[in-house]
């Protein structure tokens, strides 16, 4: 696949051109309805259903969900993304059920605002940073996403593009806050709705129907191209035994339970009108994900066959736009395109607000507690124009990243699942625990990769990176078990030293645990 600059380029320029005006537009608007770090961080909690679900839906659904999903799929078929769409699905749904009701219910501003108040400061400070690290890294994979299109379809140089994408996601999130994020959410969330629906249907039309279209499915590595489980003799992505077995639950719990304590996502929730939106909102988007991020790897399996089998490792991750390209008109390629560099855009807008919104919040304000809301949100808006200059040069750095968006979700895993999704549910988890629990899942991680990193060299054949990613995620399922297991152990151990704390909400009162789960009834 050689995708020299598009003929009509000018068309796709012309549709970028008013997607960053109306990202600005909108922006503009939004600074309008900020008054309060409330209104800015989350939007004033006054999100209807409408809003608040293709919001949190927009959160995760960018370039890996996209691109990635599909050369995922193109060179393992649909074992290459159990992670994202359908971990991330699962995330969802998750959440739904055991988080979202108990955090809106809080008034949380933040992910850490549980752990501070569960555990202590400690906790929540040590939390923040690791989050805000990670979150540099994702912002910066949607930054190279970005620049990448422009530069393989109009001949832009890559760091142009990049700059270009930074500018304009920065500048409107500096301006309106989750406000201009949400409303863009909903904008980007039809437009790439719109676009994978029409490209998936013209691409079936014109290879002769469903039946033929699902006779193009094939896959580099592997042969079953739709198995979503391990297959007999091939076991998951070439792991068989214990390793395979390790590796296809990482694949479910990356995003899985990995997204599940992440401060975007939470800050959108919590920014619904109440706590049944909140509910309500979550599984409208977990519905909304599947539908249409199974879309993508569909597409990325029939270019298997209608563009060839032989593509390399590069030349996969714009697979999708080579089927745009392919068999799209000139008009809706060009609205494709665009809809796809939205969709960076609202990813990248949710963790440079997520990471801002943490500095501030958990750790600005332990050093300085009476600090007023006008300086706090002051100190928002210049910690996001901080992330996304840091974010770039990352982006200008490495140029690639495109794997830190699971891997940032696999290091949340590790060390910080288990203290949230354990203690906010059992009454004697305490902060030692989770210190521990998080330092140990950690540290772990990191030790185990290592030591299985030459079994993974030599089933990857000697290629290094494939190798080393594999080692992540395989060692990533005992390091997790063994964060559960100590959390439990040392929080037990240490009842008289540290006795646990309640859960409290935002305000300091004790959180109302009466139906505590993402089913109904739901009050006002």
């Amino acid at each position: 696949m050689d995708i020299q600059p598009y003929e009509y380029a000018s068309l796709i320029i012309a549709g970028i051109v008013v997607i960053l005006v109306v990202r600005l537009i909108i922006g503009y608007w939004a600074s309008r309805k900020v008054e309060t770090t409330v209104d800015y961080v989350v939007a004033g909690r006054r999100l209807p259903l409408w809003m608040a679900g293709p919001s949190i839906m927009a959160t995760w659904f960018a370039a890996e969900t996209l691109m990635g999903s599909s050369a995922s799929a193109y060179r393992f078929g649909f074992q290459g993304v159990v992670f994202d769409p359908f971990g991330a699905a699962l995330c969802l749904i998750l959440s739904g059920f055991l988080v979202v009701r108990l955090a809106r219910r809080a008034e949380y501003l933040t992910l850490m605002d549980f752990y501070e108040r569960r555990f202590g400061k400690a906790m929540s400070v040590i939390g923040a940073v690791i989050q805000i690290i990670t979150y540099f890294g994702w912002t910066a994979a949607q930054i190279v996403a970005g620049g990448s299109i422009l530069h393989v379809l109009l001949g832009w140089p890559l760091a142009t593009g990049m700059i270009l994408v930074a500018t304009v996601v920065t500048v409107y999130t500096l301006a309106g806050g989750l406000w201009a994020d949400t409303a863009l959410d909903f904008l980007q969330m039809f437009l790439i709705g719109i676009g994978l629906i029409v490209i998936t249907w013209i691409v079936v039309s014109k290879v002769g129907g469903l039946e033929s279209f699902f006779g193009l499915a094939g896959a580099q590595y592997g042969s079953q191209p739709f198995a979503l489980w391990p297959v007999k003799d091939e076991g998951y992505l070439g792991y068989t035994g214990t390793h395979g077995i390790f590796y296809y639950l990482a694949a479910w719990m990356a995003i899985g339970l990995g997204s599940i304590p992440a401060q975007d996502y939470l800050q959108r929730t919590c920014a619904a009108k109440d706590e049944g939106t909140a509910v309500k909102s979550t599984y409208f988007a977990a519905i909304l994900y599947l539908l249409l991020g199974v879309l993508p790897p569909l597409l990325g399996l029939a270019a298997f066959g209608a563009i060839g089998p032989d593509l390399e490792v590069e030349q996969t991750e714009f697979v999708l736009v080579a089927m745009a390209l392919k068999f799209l008109p000139p008009i809706l390629v060009a609205v494709f395109i665009a809809a796809l560099a939205s969709a960076l855009m609202s990813t990248s807008d949710s963790s440079m607000l997520a990471g801002a919104t943490m500095f501030t919040e958990n750790i600005v304000k332990v050093f300085k507690p009476d600090i007023s809301d006008k300086t706090q949100l002051m100190l928002t808006r210049l910690s996001l124009l901080i992330t996304g200059v840091i974010s770039l040069l990352i982006a200008l750095y490495a140029e690639t990243i495109y794997r830190l968006a699971v891997l940032s979700c696999t290091a949340i895993l590790v060390g910080m699942v288990a203290p949230y999704i354990i203690g906010m549910y059992w009454k004697k988890a305490n902060h030692i625990g989770a210190l521990t629990s998080m330092i140990t899942g950690t540290i772990s991680w990191v030790i185990m990769a290592i030591l299985w990193y030459p079994y993974t060299l030599e089933i990857c054949e000697g290629f290094v990176d494939d190798a080393v990613w594999d080692a992540v995620y395989i060692s990533s399922t005992p390091a997790f078990l063994l964060s559960v297991v100590v959390l439990i152990g040392v929080s037990l151990a240490t009842q008289k030293i540290d006795p646990p704390k309640v859960l409290t909400d935002l305000h300091g009162k004790v959180v109302d645990m009466k139906n505590p789960f993402g089913i109904g009834p739901f009050k006002k």
